[in-house]
């Protein structure tokens, strides 16, 4: 990277070379350029497909002719407040799904192999809470991690029994389907990949592909649950881009599963991310909650 950074800076003759991130930003006469290091993405293929969407909300890529780094624009971030941002941010995202929606056919598979791949984590998962539980219990005296762990047991195991039953009732309504709702996601969501200017732009594409865009706001939430109101995000987004039933349901099951938490030597980091996973759980379990209390108002 730095011979052809080099090149490049001899290219546009910067005044000030500024590192943020795994990017480079250059300042010229002439403006703003951000590099990047390049991987097996064809940006320029995806841009030339979201254009074709009329999808413009990326930055202009400006050199792309380099081996190994690609040469974008540079979009000065507005401040504003992370609520503000966010809700901008799904526009752009709902905006993005519906552009580039369209139905494939799939094998006959496809479900199944969903339905097993989330079935054999649930039950992994159930199984090594089980097994810490057990130890835990064993301790003549318990360190605050494991009292914290024990108090929410039957907390943890519900919130995977229910992501267990759901699960099942979802193959139920999907085993039979032969075509999935497809777009282009981003496929690494984050407040910190969005740049608010005149428009929304989305940034660092190198990760994009096309899949069901449930994925992307399992993505997104993971990454900002605790920071943004996705009561608030989800129903706007339902708006603009609205998911079919089968779709709501997976995204409520996949963001329902309890991160695994892994004990250390350390005692305070150990009560941090046991914290950090309940606080998830518990933020999670509000969010879901009001959805299933209304279908079951709707019965």
């Amino acid at each position: 990277m730095s011979r052809t950074l080099d090149i490049l800076k001899q290219v546009y003759k910067p005044l000030r070379v500024t590192l943020k991130g795994k990017a480079t930003i250059l300042e010229t006469t002439s403006g703003k350029f951000l590099i990047k290091e390049k991987n097996n993405k064809d940006v320029k293929k995806v841009f030339n497909y979201l254009k074709s969407r009329n999808f413009d909300n990326f930055p202009n890529l400006i050199d792309d002719n380099r081996v190994d780094l690609n040469v974008y624009e540079y979009i000065e971030d507005v401040d504003m407040p992370k609520e503000q941002k966010g809700l901008d941010m799904v526009d752009v995202i709902a905006m993005l799904h519906s552009k580039t929606t369209y139905y494939k056919t799939v094998s006959e598979d496809k479900y199944k192999e969903i339905y097993e791949n989330i079935l054999n984590n649930i039950n992994y998962l159930t199984n090594y809470y089980n097994k810490l539980f057990s130890k835990i219990e064993e301790e003549i005296y318990m360190a605050p991690s494991s009292y914290l762990l024990i108090r929410n047991s039957s907390k943890i195991l519900a919130s995977l029994d229910f992501a267990k039953n759901e699960l099942d009732a979802w193959y139920e309504k999907a085993k039979d389907k032969n075509k999935e709702r497809v777009s282009l996601i981003h496929n690494k969501l984050s407040i910190e990949h969005f740049i608010r200017k005149d428009k929304g732009y989305l940034i660092s594409w190198e990760d994009a592909k096309v899949d069901t865009p449930v994925l992307d706001l399992v993505t997104f939430y993971k990454n900002e649950y605790f920071n943004l109101d996705f009561e608030t995000i989800l129903e706007k987004y339902f708006q603009k881009s609205p998911f079919q039933e089968e779709e709501k349901k997976l995204f409520f099951i996949l963001i329902s599963l309890m991160p695994e938490i892994k004990l250390t030597e350390n005692e305070f980091i150990n009560c941090k991310n046991v914290r950090v996973a309940l606080d998830y759980l518990y933020i999670t379990e509000n969010l879901v909650r009001p959805y299933y209390t209304v279908k079951e108002e709707e019965k």
